[in-house]
């Protein structure tokens, strides 16, 4: 709010008699002073890092960072998979680029249907018939062709060499690997490089991916889309009983969009716009939360998280009611963010007692979306600012595995609304603006964001989570504006999500006090406390007022900041 303006302007001029700026050294994630890039993996951060400082721009290690996710970070990086990417130019110049996924054009509304209606389980999760048509390498090399500075060969060699010479699986993978390692023998009918075979700390060599890579080299996108890697995509998701064919790869594009941007405070807000519903959400959130003064209450304090959760419902009340692909259907977006709108979904929110959820009307949450997401943000030399979330969707996507060049291909068609007007297995409501058609992309939550302050690059940021992305975001973005956090401070931080059905509060548990869970719980809001888990894992850097870069990445994952 305001009052933080005049806050941080006094504990600037007063620190050395009040030490009003309590945070250490040890507050700050990496510092750097001319580039950084954050991701899910040190060893993708490490080679996006080496691309500028050979000279390249963030447009280069955006390609390499993506790629290198793909080597070391499986279960969502990938080139199966899809994404979406925000930017900011040195010179103020905005955009996005959205490369996600889209249905095969044999795809049908009741393809997930039995005869009598009923989704059957487990068909638009798992294996061929779950499969969307790939977006990642037409986004990556859309985005290099018009703003790369360096080769696509600079860019993909040093990717080929990690994997030809391997990276070391950590103790969090190698239990990843395990948890999944029968539904992998039972998709693919053997034994696949990734598994229960391997243990943390092995080096894991990945050759099949790095001749995937050597084609990409030398015969571009092409090589994915109508080549040698897409004959064998087809080959594998046919023979498997999918439904993409060759012309769905080669009718497939990357899509230029506007993004979503509105101001917050002294802030300007640039995010992704649809078909993800990040940017939409995340202006609605912050126009309901922007009258109260968060700055004046204390961080995750009762009232704090009284004033986010009522936003947070009536905020995916609207989120599948009206969203979709644009290219689809008509979406209103100037009603649904308009001053006075969001005005009056909050005039009945009360301190006093949680508004119940059969009060709000519309709304419903698309399909069941991952949490298995991987979010990267890279700042470069030149002022050039991105942030970028792909994912296969759920962990390993389909968990059909290309045996003949080692990547996985996405089950992204289960974020489409299966059934519209009904709950899923996961008790997720489907809506018909999200229903299933051929070449239509699906709804996400994906939320990368970047934020400009006084006209200046100030902050980039996203995570995985799924449903939980939207708040995840929002929440840290809030802890660096409105309680001073540094930017590791804040994505550390713990969080908090409500998504207006199931009629709950997500926390974690194990960071929120028992008489903070008794209170909510004494003003009406239900806490499940059986979901122990972390919500999101937040990579984001900031910019300092010493025009240093700060890297914040999440402890939850074996994210890290690397910089120079």
């Amino acid at each position: 709010m305001r009052t933080t303006i005049l806050k941080l302007f006094l504990c600037t001029i007063l620190l050395t008699i009040f030490n009003c700026d309590s945070r250490s050294k040890d507050d700050f994630g990496v510092i750097a002073e001319s580039a950084m890039v954050v991701s899910a993996r040190e060893e993708a951060s490490k080679i996006g890092v080496e691309i500028m400082k050979k000279g390249g721009n963030a447009f280069d290690a955006m390609m390499a960072t993506e790629l290198a996710l793909a080597v070391v970070h499986p279960s969502a990086g990938n080139i199966g998979g899809g994404g979406f990417l925000v930017f900011r130019m040195a010179n103020g110049e905005t955009g996005a680029l959205d490369y996600r996924e889209k249905a095969p054009r044999a795809a049908e509304k009741d393809m997930y249907l039995d005869s009598l209606g009923q989704i059957i389980k487990g068909k638009s999760t798992i294996g061929a018939y779950a499969i969307g048509v790939p977006g990642t390498i037409a986004g990556i090399f859309k985005a290099h062709k018009r703003y790369g500075k360096l080769s696509v060969e600079e860019v993909i060699t040093p990717v080929i060499a990690l994997a030809e010479n391997g990276f070391s699986i950590t103790e969090k993978q190698q239990a990843r690997f395990n948890s999944y390692d029968s539904i992998f023998k039972v998709v693919n009918g053997k034994d696949i490089l990734f598994g229960s075979q391997t243990k943390a700390g092995d080096v894991l060599a990945n050759p099949d991916l790095a001749e995937a890579l050597k084609l990409l080299i030398s015969e571009g996108a092409d090589a994915f889309y109508s080549g040698t890697i897409g004959e064998a995509i087809v080959d594998r998701v046919q023979s498997n009983g999918g439904i993409i064919t060759l012309e769905d790869l080669m009718e497939y594009d990357a899509v230029w969009r506007d993004p979503v941007e509105f101001e917050y405070d002294n802030l300007k807000v640039i995010s992704m716009s649809p078909p993800s519903s990040g940017g939409i959400c995340l202006q609605q959130l912050m126009g309901m939360i922007e009258p109260f003064d968060l700055d004046k209450y204390d961080h995750n304090s009762l009232k704090a998280v009284q004033v986010i959760t009522e936003a947070e419902k009536r905020t995916y009340a609207d989120r599948n009611f009206f969203l979709g692909d644009p290219d689809f259907i008509d979406i209103p977006v100037k009603e649904m963010t308009s001053a006075s709108y969001l005005q009056k979904r909050m005039e009945d929110f009360s301190f006093e007692q949680a508004t119940p959820v059969n009060d709000i009307a519309h709304g419903a949450i698309a399909g069941y979306e991952s949490e298995e997401t991987t979010h990267y943000s890279i700042v470069d030399p030149y002022g050039n600012a991105l942030a970028v979330t792909t994912t296969l969707n759920g962990s390993y996507g389909s968990k059909l595995f290309v045996d003949e060049f080692g990547f996985f291909l996405n089950n992204q068609m289960d974020d489409f609304s299966s059934k519209p007007g009904e709950p899923n297995y996961y008790g997720l409501i489907g809506a018909e603006a999200n229903s299933i058609e051929g070449e239509k992309r699906m709804l996400s939550s994906m939320t990368p964001t970047i934020i400009e302050r006084e006209g200046e690059f100030w902050m980039s940021v996203g995570t995985p989570g799924g449903s939980t992305i939207i708040t995840s975001v929002l929440q840290t973005i809030l802890n660096v504006h409105e309680y001073n956090m540094t930017m590791q401070q804040a994505v550390s931080a713990p969080r908090f999500h409500n998504q207006w059905l199931p009629d709950e509060i997500r926390i974690e548990t194990t960071t929120f006090s028992k008489a903070m869970i008794d209170s909510l719980r004494a003003k009406g809001y239900p806490i499940d406390l059986n979901r122990i888990r972390d919500l999101g894992r937040v990579d984001g850097i900031l910019k300092l007022d010493d025009g240093a870069y700060e890297g914040g990445a999440d402890p939850r994952g074996d994210d890290t900041a690397v910089g120079f």
